[in-house]
């Protein structure tokens, strides 16, 4: 098979979980905004809203609070990590939050495809990214919600750290299952 960069990429992708502290600049950032917008979308809704969010303050804000909530957690690794002095967000300079149009057809759908397409475009630049799941914890919380002044119907539910990688060694690819496919010919 030709190679192919897009392939190649996606391929090459691994969760970054260090960060230098230096903003991405802001072609870069809107680049990676703008791969998010042009994610397949159910109906064409593009039910998509992106809060960037580059104060360190608010940031390491949303991480202790995000750990708070955390502690109340049924679910024990949840709370293990809560009660370690892992940042929520890595220190990484830049979070996007993802939050979706609730009344849109298939919102958590389009937006996970959004941050898909965030992360291999964020790769494809040579910039560290990783999903955030557990900031739903924090979402918990009207008042917190309110912090991220979202247009009036719209649900917030993950989060994409981004930053320069500060470890540039290569991560190998962890072992992938192959034995998930079937034929109907």
């Amino acid at each position: 098979m030709t190679a192919n960069n897009v392939i190649q990429t996606i391929k090459n992708r691994r969760s970054i979980r260090t960060y230098q502290e230096e903003q991405i600049k802001e072609a870069e950032l809107q680049a990676i905004l703008e791969a998010g917008i042009y994610a397949p979308t159910g109906h064409n809704d593009q039910p998509w809203h992106f809060t960037v969010i580059r104060n360190k303050e608010f940031i390491n804000h949303m991480s202790e609070k995000t750990k708070e909530v955390m502690k109340t957690s049924p679910i024990g690794w949840v709370v293990k990590i809560a009660n370690s002095d892992r940042h929520i967000f890595y220190n990484a300079p830049t979070v996007i939050v993802v939050s979706g149009r609730k009344n849109a057809y298939s919102p958590l759908t389009d937006c996970s495809a959004a941050i898909q397409n965030m992360l291999v475009a964020a790769e494809s630049m040579n910039i560290g990214s990783v999903w955030i799941g557990l900031i739903d914890h924090l979402f918990t919380l009207e008042d917190e919600v309110k912090k991220f002044e979202l247009p009036e119907g719209y649900q917030p539910y993950y989060a994409v750290c981004l930053g320069y990688k500060k470890d540039q060694s290569p991560v190998p690819a962890p072992k992938r299952n192959m034995d998930v496919i079937n034929f109907i010919d």
